[in-house]
């Protein structure tokens, strides 16, 4: 839900109050209210940090809504998990978004998602250093994989191999 018209820059964005609830997003210029994820959402995204962080160990750095800022100057977005390769994120300072998308970027569906609004920020990812982008469907139990022009449907007895975190992630853990 848009909470502003015009085009707002990354720092006019850094300016603004914290809202009561949920957080802001820079999508395009457009300053965005972001609901807080429903119980069921955030534990999915709890299973995808943690099977992420022991695959990986210490070659990256996983982490559940993981801002990032793509270019141009209009926007900060945040990735319900993220992994970044562990060189990437020693060059990000304190104070600062990482820069482009994470090397991973997983969304987990919500009832509020449209087609649209995950293609794009698909698009913007991938367009912006992302190799990998998964989406997760918890009414389905599925996990689509997107690696440049080539999307993958795996089913809840599958597994899936990504060479970032160096091992195969079974679907299911996602979801038990």
């Amino acid at each position: 839900m848009s909470v502003q018209a015009g085009l707002m820059t990354v720092g006019e964005y850094l300016k603004l109050p914290p809202p009561k609830e949920g957080h802001y997003e820079l999508h395009h210029g457009e300053v965005v209210l972001v609901p807080p994820p429903k119980w069921g959402h955030q534990r999915i995204q709890d299973r995808i940090q943690t099977l992420l962080k022991r695959l990986a160990g210490d070659t990256g750095v996983a982490r559940m809504e993981m801002a990032f800022r793509p270019t141009p100057e209009h926007e900060v977005w945040l990735a319900d998990v993220g992994f970044v390769r562990a060189e990437r994120a020693e060059s990000v300072g304190e104070d600062e978004y990482l820069a482009g998308a994470p090397d991973l970027v997983v969304e987990v569906l919500s009832p509020s998602n449209t087609v649209d609004e995950i293609n794009d920020k698909m698009s913007l990812c991938l367009g912006n250093g992302c190799s990998s982008f998964w989406v997760i469907d918890p009414k389905r139990k599925r996990l689509s994989v997107t690696e440049g022009d080539v999307t993958r449907h795996y089913g809840a007895s599958a597994s899936v191999t990504c060479g970032l975190v160096g091992g195969p992630v079974q679907v299911r853990d996602i979801f038990e």
